[in-house]
């Protein structure tokens, strides 16, 4: 019996262990670390920065996992309030300046007419794939 329950654990930190590497690199493939280093003038320490996205992915995950109650007059409410409001404002940050790869791709390729229909299929093939995996959960 405890033999099932190992290979289960191992399982599931394997399968966390490969969706993490892969938030990770994507984190690391957008810019952001070397973004904040070079806005800021600190690119001396850009292991800092490699720690904090470490620590907060760690930290969120156990936070995720086991629950932690955060009440309303925790004193660490507000940090969370701040980071996570940091976090997010990164990751629009660094998918808008993503979304300028579009035009530059577009004009590679010659595509001169239609480009909004181009952008209107992807819209579009989005909303139907997010609606087809929530309503139908495949």
């Amino acid at each position: 019996m405890w033999v099932k329950q190992i290979v289960m654990a191992l399982i599931g930190l394997s399968a966390g262990s490969i969706v993490a590497g892969g938030l990770f690199g994507f984190v690391v493939s957008l810019g952001i670390v070397s973004d904040f280093a070079d806005r800021t003038g600190t690119a001396n320490r850009i292991g800092l920065y490699e720690d904090a996205v470490a620590v907060g992915g760690i930290l969120g995950n156990l936070a995720l996992l086991y629950e932690f109650p955060l009440t309303m007059f925790s004193p660490f409410l507000g940090l969370f309030g701040i980071f996570s409001g940091v976090f997010v404002g990164c990751w629009a940050l660094a998918l808008a300046e993503v979304l300028n790869v579009f035009p530059i791709f577009l004009r590679r390729i010659n595509v001169t007419k239609g480009i909004g229909f181009v952008i209107l299929g992807i819209a579009v093939g989005k909303v139907l794939g997010a609606s087809v995996y929530f309503f139908f959960g495949w």
